[in-house]
């Protein structure tokens, strides 16, 4: 200790060790990296430690609490003041967005694709400054049709043929060239068909020999041919961050893996809200970690207040098999072990059937099976310990 009474970096050092194995080491390292060129004295370091083991204890969950029926409380109740409808995303008119209750349902359902899927695509040191280099990444990612850089597409029954009628200022806002169209087209001429190109009129001479219903479906090919982009990003436009003084860019539409492979994507910070392509993608932690992140979103836009560890949970059961599964009868409650536990969720007459044939037998060590035989004696709470006690003397 110097002569102003404050503590030194040794002292500091012995205060992080003396809590070394009362709490976890991750607290005990964030706190060292808090306190490094803080001035402390010995008292405030006393009352520090006694604040910190007091704060830590009070988290701990007592054994045998009912954590799972605490958890489904804390985010069922509010849950019934959220709203059902889409809102639009804010700012943004040609983008909707699932919020409240349907996204809060799409999510415990783990539905392999999200009604409105969204990635907030972030990019590297070289492109986040700049607008025009942000918007370069966009025009890459958003997927270009034949039908989006045409003023008209028809077809010509007379000639068999498909004329379409580029637009000069859609070509330019997409950043696509009649060249890119013309070799998009290539793939739908073969061998034996032809393009004739005049300005911006293509005429394409599909391989159809005469047959009016193969050129028709060929015409439904044209209008959905992909130009430039990736498959499943509808649409891409550009927004700032104020607060970091940077460019990033919001997606209607999602496909991870093609985009983290773009060139000025920050692959480490982009995102998707579809958890099923997150799994498959970059594996079920970072899954686990998206379900909290998407479920704690849809509470704080509806300003509802649910403890993270409550969301934590519900995640972590989500996850436990290494994939992601719904609770539902098709996951978490249809793969309970408990015959009466299973039955009292759904489709309940052929879940006792079905352990009826079996033989199954239930051990009643679960909360729902013990209400429904009525036991006074469930194994939550105290009804964990079974105290045995032997009366008289001796």
């Amino acid at each position: 200790m110097n002569k102003e009474g404050l503590i030194g970096e040794r002292e500091l050092k012995a205060f992080l060790e003396s809590l070394r194995g009362r709490v976890p080491e991750l607290i005990i390292n964030e706190l060292g990296e808090k306190l490094k060129g803080k001035k402390l004295t010995r008292d405030k370091l006393k009352e520090l430690r006694r604040r910190i083991l007091k704060e830590y204890r009070n988290c701990l969950i007592e054994p045998g609490e009912a954590v799972g029926v605490v958890a489904a409380q804390s985010l069922g109740e509010p849950s019934t003041q959220m709203t059902l409808r889409t809102f639009h995303f804010a700012g943004v008119r040609e983008f909707n967005v699932t919020l409240g209750l349907p996204r809060l349902i799409e999510i415990v359902d783990a539905r392999r694709t999200p009604s409105t899927p969204i990635m907030t695509i972030h990019l590297d040191e070289e492109h986040r400054k700049d607008r025009e280099k942000a918007l370069e990444v966009a025009r890459s990612i958003e997927l270009t049709t034949v039908e989006n850089v045409a003023k008209s597409v028809e077809l010509d029954p007379f000639s068999f043929s498909i004329v379409i009628e580029l637009d000069e200022e859609m070509l330019k806002d997409r950043g696509v060239t009649v060249n890119d169209v013309v070799k998009a087209l290539s793939r739908l001429k073969g061998r034996e068909g032809r393009i004739e190109v005049e300005g911006l009129r293509i005429v394409l001479y599909p391989p159809v020999k005469g047959d009016l219903l193969k050129l028709r479906r060929a015409y439904e090919r044209v209008m959905g041919l992909k130009v430039k982009g990736i498959k499943g990003i509808n649409r891409a436009i550009v927004r700032v961050d104020k607060e970091r003084g940077e460019y990033y860019l919001v997606a209607e539409g999602s496909n991870l893996s093609a985009v983290l492979l773009v060139e000025g994507v920050d692959p480490t910070r982009t995102t998707t809200n579809n958890i099923e392509e997150i799994a498959e993608v970059l594996g079920i932690e970072a899954a686990r970690e998206a379900i909290i992140r998407e479920i704690k979103g849809v509470l704080e836009q509806q300003a509802l207040d649910v403890d993270i560890r409550h969301i934590m949970l519900v995640a972590d059961i989500m996850t436990i098999n290494g994939r992601v599964q719904q609770i539902g009868r098709h996951g978490v409650a249809g793969e309970k072990l408990s015959v009466l536990a299973r039955a009292a969720f759904e489709v309940t007459v052929k879940n006792l059937l079905e352990a009826a044939a079996r033989g199954e037998l239930d051990e009643l060590r679960g909360v729902t099976e013990n209400v429904i035989v009525g036991s006074t004696s469930m194994p939550i709470g105290t009804g964990i310990v079974e105290l045995l006690m032997k009366y008289g003397i001796g």
